[in-house]
């Protein structure tokens, strides 16, 4: 399967929490696990095992039989057993592997999200705090392994006869971990992987290259952003949203922050 081109700018919704404001001075991003996920399907999806051809079967068997280390009990299986019951149990050694790749990743693994959009309403109502929190903008080129949620009615498939040859990488289980259905498909979900679950990865203040605020955000909870990353980097762009009143969306100005005492010593306010 060839990977998804990654867009330049990736975006994270974020409410206007304790927490959210802790990761930001702090120059974080949190990597979950995906047990606390919304979506009950999300990292738990059992693929569908492709059911292997009599041709399969041989290959898997003779793989086995080639190896050395087959105990000699399943070696005599294998030379028994009918092409019928070797199917069987390919298919469920297949589904085992799958099983436990799945135990291991929500038990351990982490994850982080991030959307392709700034300006989905959804998404803005779900992750941005109903409209008062705030969205950030970073660039995709410190987040290379990204990979593109996969949205569909269908369980992801798989080759057993790999998974059996021990041809798989970790890196091709994880199209498990990115599938949705496509009742999610609105937040055009980009995700990254970490190999625990509870980490805070810090990254540069130049990777975070804008900040979008949403239409609903309260005037003092704006500044508090804007005092945040004015403290840690000079090149953050700074966006304010306002819904637009012709069409259901949310338009962005970019606006200059001045902090009161910077803009009262350059006489911007108005006199006392």
């Amino acid at each position: 399967m060839v990977a998804a081109p990654l867009p330049s700018r990736l975006y994270k919704y974020c409410a206007f929490t304790a927490q959210n404001l802790e990761n930001l001075k702090n120059a974080t991003i949190y990597f979950n696990s995906p047990s606390n996920f919304n979506d009950p399907y999300d990292c738990s999806v059992m693929p569908t095992i492709r059911i292997p051809t009599d041709d399969d079967v041989c290959s898997v068997r003779d793989c086995f039989l080639a190896d050395p280390t087959t105990p000699a009990p399943i070696r005599a299986q294998l030379q028994r057993a009918t092409t019928g019951r070797l199917r069987e149990m390919f298919m469920n050694s297949a589904r085992g592997v799958a099983k436990e790749k799945v135990k291991e990743f929500s038990e351990i693994r982490g994850v982080t999200c991030f959307s392709e959009d700034c300006d989905d309403l959804l998404m803005w109502a779900h992750y941005g705090g109903n409209y008062r929190g705030f969205c950030l903008e970073f660039d995709s080129s410190f987040f290379p392994n990204a990979q593109k949620v996969r949205y569909s009615a269908e369980m992801p498939t798989f080759d057993p006869v790999p998974i059996l040859r021990h041809e798989l990488e970790e890196s091709d289980f994880m199209s498990m971990f990115s599938s949705k259905s496509p009742s999610w498909a609105y937040e055009k979900e980009w995700r990254v992987f970490h190999a625990q679950a509870g980490i805070a990865y810090c990254y540069p203040s130049e990777a975070l290259t804008g900040v979008y605020f949403g239409p609903e955000i309260a005037p003092a909870a704006l500044e508090i952003v804007c005092l945040i990353l004015l403290g840690q980097s000079e090149t953050t762009a700074f966006w304010k949203g306002s819904r637009s009143t012709t069409t259901f969306k949310v338009d962005f100005t970019q606006v200059d922050y001045h902090s009161h005492l910077k803009a009262k010593k350059a006489g911007m306010l108005p006199p006392a």
